[in-house]
């Protein structure tokens, strides 16, 4: 016999419920650690408090409470409330939905369609969102932990304002932990060197810490746990890292800036985080050969050495071992001495010829393998360095018709302090042997 819909909501109203569910926000303003968006006098707020939405995407880490948001502002704003997951979903679904908005439209009800994980939604999926979001069938908030720069269609974006969610700090996994114990009746079974190292393993995400909160509750323990304790109860989390997404490109962007800031900690730190979170130690050593030549350069020529060599030798040992090559590496860049001048002499040496085309070289350093290249006067004139005094003759190797332009500017610092007085003692005896040369001509 089927069960009425009183049975029904009586059985499910007994059925367990998660912490994190029972803990649900039944207001906006109850959201944790997101005023910047949603108090009443930011973005959100306003729009709530005029009783109007306008289709946004909400980025940020997950458990900061994205799919909450969406589910108030569509209980606040009385608009029918339609989720769907990108990952679960196809264009059959967001067919059925936009036809049920359109007939809620003509009863003069609005559609809040939101969509989870929006980033995964190819881009022809996306287009399709387009003329229901830009006639105002649906009002779409999509949800993602991606960058939607890059992961979201540019029509797309252009008729969504983006809100990015904070990650959970301190203070709000804390609030999070303080209502928890409240609905418990009962503070959590842990000291407070353990308190920070939970609020330490959630890693800003409120879900996850009301699920490990959870899962202390229904400890069988009289005393109190310890850091070591808690780490031997509750299951530690990986850190956050996706290595095919922004993640990748953040956290090798922060090491090579530690590294051209020459703060040996902070890379150490960011290698730690990039290594920790799965990365392929041979895009960081890619990296750091870069960095050798980008921001050291000739300032310490030991660097890219340094650099291939640390390559190499994780290339041997593998890890975890091979790791400790690149931190070594990671501690020699960034305490070198720093100098650009090899990558800016390099761009504007290719600015130059791009702009001067196809000048040929002086006939005089020009090699005169025939008779009618002789005739023609290749390699007249040369003369050869070894034979010149000081071993430097000070011709000119420029083409014809542009002027000699100097390029390359050492930094002084470190070894380029030396080739900068190299370049100058050769830039006084070119000068003077061209004064001397003028001179005879006149003679």
């Amino acid at each position: 016999m089927p069960r009425s819909d009183n049975q029904s909501e009586m059985f499910a109203a007994k059925a367990p419920r998660p912490l994190a569910d029972r803990l649900r926000p039944e207001t906006v303003t109850d959201v944790v650690g997101q005023d910047h968006l949603l108090a009443p006098e930011a973005p959100i707020g306003r729009m709530v408090a005029d009783g109007r939405l306008a289709s946004m995407v909400l980025w940020g880490p997950p458990g900061c409470g994205k799919t909450t948001i969406a589910r108030l502002l569509a209980h606040e704003t009385d608009f029918t409330f339609e989720p769907l997951s990108a990952v679960f979903s196809g264009v059959a679904d967001l067919r059925k939905v936009f036809e049920r908005a359109q007939a809620r439209r003509a009863g003069g009800q609005g559609t809040l369609l939101f969509i989870d994980e929006i980033h995964r939604f190819n881009r022809a999926q996306q287009d399709g969102f387009l003329p229901y979001v830009e006639d105002g069938t649906v009002t779409l908030i999509g949800a993602t932990t991606e960058n939607p720069s890059f992961e979201i269609n540019a029509a797309l974006l252009s008729r969504c304002q983006v809100f990015v969610l904070n990650r959970l700090n301190e203070v709000s996994l804390e609030e999070m932990l303080g209502r928890a114990e409240g609905i418990e009746g009962r503070a959590l079974p842990v000291d407070s060197d353990a308190r920070q190292a939970l609020k330490a393993m959630a890693d800003g995400d409120g879900r996850y810490l009301l699920n490990l909160a959870e899962e202390l509750f229904a400890l069988k323990t009289d005393g109190m746990l310890d850091t070591a304790r808690l780490i031997e109860t509750v299951q530690k989390r990986a850190p956050l890292y996706d290595k095919s997404q922004e993640g990748h490109y953040s956290l090798i962007s922060a090491l090579h800036k530690s590294l051209r800031g020459s703060d040996v900690d902070a890379a150490l730190y960011w290698l730690a985080r990039m290594l920790a979170g799965g990365e392929d130690p041979r895009f960081v050593a890619r990296r750091l050969a870069r960095a050798a030549i980008e921001d050291i350069g000739l300032a310490d020529p030991q660097a890219l050495p340094q650099a291939l060599t640390a390559w190499e030798t994780y290339e041997r040992l593998g890890t975890p071992e091979g790791e400790l090559a690149l931190a070594q590496c990671v501690i020699y860049l960034a305490s070198a001495p720093k100098s650009n001048a090899a990558y800016k002499a390099h761009g504007a040496a290719m600015r130059m010829a791009r702009d001067t085309g196809s000048l040929a070289p002086p006939k005089h350093i020009l090699n005169a393998p025939t008779g009618l290249m002789k005739d023609l006067g290749y390699g007249a004139g040369y003369a050869y360095d070894h034979d010149a005094e000081e071993g430097f003759s000070g011709q000119n190797y420029f083409p014809e018709g542009i002027e000699r332009t100097r390029f390359y500017q050492p930094a002084a610092r470190g070894f380029e302090r030396e080739i900068a007085k190299r370049l100058d003692y050769w830039a006084k005896l070119r000068e003077t042997r061209a004064a001397h040369g003028a001179a005879g001509d006149d003679t």
